[in-house]
This record gives structure tokens, sequence and C-alpha cells, in this order.
């Protein structure tokens, strides 16, 4: 665990609210200079809390779907079950790939443009594993949305509003060219870089890489800039929660009672799996299991069941499709 102060804490919130901000902008709000920020900063970054800098893209406009997967693992050892993960994270396509304690095993995504293609992907796959599934799980994403960082900071300094923000799921797709696709590719490595340093990697001026970056927010194929975040050195822990629902008409007054939680991090909507699925950010099982308890108190017969499973590694995690 690495100890940080209140104004560390308000400046990963900041960043994780808009990661392309200025820092003289992020001092203002947190009551600092703007070198001071960038001094913060780089202790941040040097001790590995600030993993990167990335746009959040929303690839259905690109043209993409996203289909998750949830394995079980029999009849491996350590050396197979190593064989099996890398042979995801190699997959151009697969763009999350997480060790999973608890129900499961083993989590992926994998981004495709088509249903045939999903097929091919996944016979290739159970070819070469399937002795060494137990269960395998495969729902497609609707939507995902992510809410403001709260749980960085004390509880009054939390804003009583909370940011909600489709990052992916069922939008149309947008045009976006050659030159706009290495614009996203550039952002999704690393919102902070500069217009002008993007328009000399492109020969382009920086006038036009601006209008293009503007004109990619307008139509929403950039959702916003976020930093990836090591949980485990503030010490935290990344839990993903399904509920299943007796009622399913009352899935909204589910989340809003949710929402008022801190912890609560990303509300995602799946075809093929449970009801409600979140993502919850909290120091250990036992604030979270208070939390889901709380609400089921508060709702009471609402809540049909729910497990929880505990995310300890990533090992591989990419923001835009390659082409």
């Amino acid at each position: 665990m690495v100890n940080i102060d209140l104004k560390d804490r308000k400046i990963l919130y900041e960043l994780d609210f808009d990661s392309r901000q200025s820092f003289r902008s992020i001092g203002k709000k947190v009551g600092l200079s703007k070198d001071i920020v960038a001094s913060r900063v780089k202790k941040l970054e040097d001790y590995g809390i600030i993993k990167k800098y990335y746009a959040v893209i929303d690839y259905s406009k690109l043209g993409y779907f996203c289909y998750r997967i949830y394995l079980v693992f029999q009849n491996t050892n350590p050396t197979k079950e190593k064989e099996i993960i890398n042979y995801f994270v190699n997959d151009k396509n697969v763009f999350w790939v997480c060790k999973a304690q608890g129900k499961y095993d083993l989590e992926m995504a994998i981004w495709i443009k088509s249903l045939r293609d999903f097929d091919t992907f996944w016979e290739k796959t159970l070819q070469k594993y399937r002795d060494y599934f137990s269960d395998q799980i495969v729902s497609v994403y609707l939507s995902i949305n992510y809410l403001k960082s709260s749980y960085l900071l004390d509880k009054e300094f939390i804003s009583p509003d909370q940011l909600d923000k489709d990052i992916a799921g069922l939008s149309n797709r947008e045009k976006v060219d050659e030159i706009d696709y290495k614009i996203l590719v550039m952002l999704a490595n690393n919102s902070r870089i500069q217009s002008i340093e993007i328009a000399k990697k492109l020969s382009l001026n920086s006038i036009t890489v601006s209008n293009r970056i503007k004109n990619l927010v307008k139509k929403g194929v950039i959702v916003g800039y976020r930093i990836n975040i090591d949980f485990l050195k503030l010490d935290y822990e990344f839990y993903k929660v399904d509920i299943n629902l007796n009622d399913y008409k009352q899935r909204k007054k589910i989340i809003d009672l949710f929402k008022r939680y801190s912890s609560l991090l990303y509300i995602t909507k799946t075809a093929g799996y449970a009801d409600l699925e979140m993502d919850f950010v909290v120091e250990n099982v036992t604030e979270l299991i208070e939390i889901i308890e709380s609400v089921k108190n508060k709702l009471p017969g609402l809540i049909k069941n729910y497990n929880y499973f505990f995310q300890p590694k990533i090992h591989k995690v990419i923001y835009i499709p390659e082409k």
C-alpha cells in the first residue's frame, strides 16, 4: 500500500473525471499551483498508482460489438492456465483478460464486428481448449455506464450528483476516416498527448487536429478521458457483483439506491446474463457485503440472489480495437 494524502486523492479524482484537463485547471479545483500538481502527478506515476491516461471510446460507434466470456477451469495446472491466458492475451481482438477469484477463474472480453467473426474465434478456442473449461458463460455488452470515482474522497467532498456516461453499447456507427482513427489510437494510449504533438506525428496543423478531436467528442465517439488506477496500491479491492431480481421492472429503483454509495464505479447491462451487473471499489469484501445487504434491507424482497468475485490481476487491457 502507498500512503497518499487528500490532495493526492483530489488530483486522482479530477484526472479520472477528465484526464486531459490542464494541471492549472486541476490546481484551481484542489487549491494547489500547477507546478505542485505536476510534481504530485509525477509522484503518483512513479508509485505506479496512475498506470495510464486514456480516452474512453464508444466502440459501437466504430462498428464493433463486445462479447464477454467467463471461464471456469478444469483439468488444468499452473502451466496450462498460463498457456490459456497467453492465448487470449495474444489475440488482437481480445481487449480485456483478467484473473478472477470466486465463481469464475478468468474473465475476458473481445471486440468483434459480426456474429460470424465471433463464431470463428470461439470455435477455434474450443477446438484448442474446450477440455479445460468446466463452464463457459458468454454474454453481449449492451451498455457500460461509469460513475465518478468518489471512493477516492472523504465523504464531505463527494459531489451530490453522479456522473453517468454510457461508454459502450448500441450506438449507431459514425463515419471515422483513417486520420480520425489514428488520432483515436493516440488518445486511447495517452489522453494527455497534446494536439500539437499529434499534429507533428500526422503531418497536420494543430488546429486541424483540435477540430477533429472536438468533432469526435461531438459525435460521441470519444465519451471522456480517464486514468487507469492501480487499486491495490491504494489498499482497495475491485469486485464485480451480479444481481438477479424478483421484479425486473424495479431495476432502475435499485440502481438509484446503489448509486448513493461512493464505491460504485460501473453499471453494466448485458444480454444473456444477470439482471444487474455492477463494479465496486471497496476496502474489503466485508464493506461490499454490507452495501449489498443494506440495499436488500431497504428494498426487501426485490433481490432474488447475488454473487460476487474479486479481480486480483489484469493480464491485458487495451482501449481501442486494432484495425
